[in-house]
């Protein structure tokens, strides 16, 4: 089994660089499929609140042969709750439904500017810290100038911030910020949604290794020094998303990932375009 690299956080703490999504995975098929991670060798998993099965991730951590301080457990906040009082009883639902007594990341799933309480929440974050209910806080979806915002009032920037990159969108301006405040960057959709899976170039550079596009996409973003956590509930396909240790990208096929850029690559939902609660 393969041993996942880590990225240490500013708040001292480590983050393994390769994770398990489950985004769009029901609360009973979850279940086995974080058990097929964990088997495989992943050892973060990421849910969150609007994603409903925050259940049966619980059930599957609870009944798994690996011990519980050996996983790294992630959820979000959702967008209804950013008020400071709603976050804490919010993060304390979150617990409560996955039969656990800490998080290891807790993110504040997009910043909703339009409702204009992130900040709160992200006080209330930092409370939550201070007693040792969360390991580490950070954020999703979130610009600069929404980062700005909850570092100059609280004085603590987020340990990470999850957003969408993959490579016909690889915000390396928004890298080049994160680099400089010490925020690690944890990537959503590192394949594109599945839509660069035909991607000519991408394809060339797995058929020259003997891997699979996807196996491309993340060792890219591993290299890239990102952390990344592609989803899948297929068992084939979550073991082949960790079976990417055995190759490396060299300087040409980095050359030519760079080169598939785009500035209009963005799939999801623009982080102060998305206000509606949830």
């Amino acid at each position: 089994m393969a041993q996942v690299p880590t990225v240490a956080l500013n708040d001292e703490r480590n983050i393994p660089q390769l994770g398990f999504g489950v985004w769009q995975v029901g609360n009973d098929e979850v279940v086995r499929a974080v058990q097929v991670a964990l088997e495989t060798g992943y050892r973060s998993i990421d849910t969150a609140q609007i994603y409903g099965n925050e259940e049966g991730v619980g059930r599957a951590i609870r009944n798994s042969a690996v011990p519980r301080e050996e996983i790294f457990i992630t959820s979000k906040l959702r967008t209804s709750q950013q008020s400071y009082d709603d976050a804490i009883r919010s993060f304390e639902d979150a617990l409560q439904r996955m039969g656990l007594n800490y998080l290891d990341l807790f993110l504040i799933h997009w910043p909703t500017p339009a409702q204009n309480k992130y900040h709160e929440a992200w006080k209330a974050f930092v409370h939550l810290q201070k007693e040792g209910r969360v390991r580490s806080i950070g954020v999703s979806n979130f610009l600069p100038e929404h980062l700005d915002k909850i570092i100059d009032e609280t004085g603590v920037a987020p340990a990470v911030n999850q957003i969408e990159l993959h490579p016909e969108y690889q915000q390396q301006d928004v890298r080049d910020f994160h680099q400089r405040h010490q925020i690690a960057i944890e990537s959503y959709s590192p394949l594109g949604s599945g839509a660069l899976l035909e991607n000519p170039a991408i394809g060339d550079i797995a058929r020259k290794h003997g891997v699979s596009p996807a196996q491309v996409m993340i060792r890219w973003q591993i290299q890239e020094g990102l952390i990344v956590i592609p989803k899948s509930s297929n068992p084939e396909r979550i073991r082949s998303n960790f079976d990417v240790f055995a190759f490396e990208l060299d300087k040409d096929d980095l050359s030519k990932i760079a080169k598939l850029d785009k500035t209009d690559g963005k799939i999801g939902s623009h982080p102060n375009e998305m206000n509606r609660p949830f």
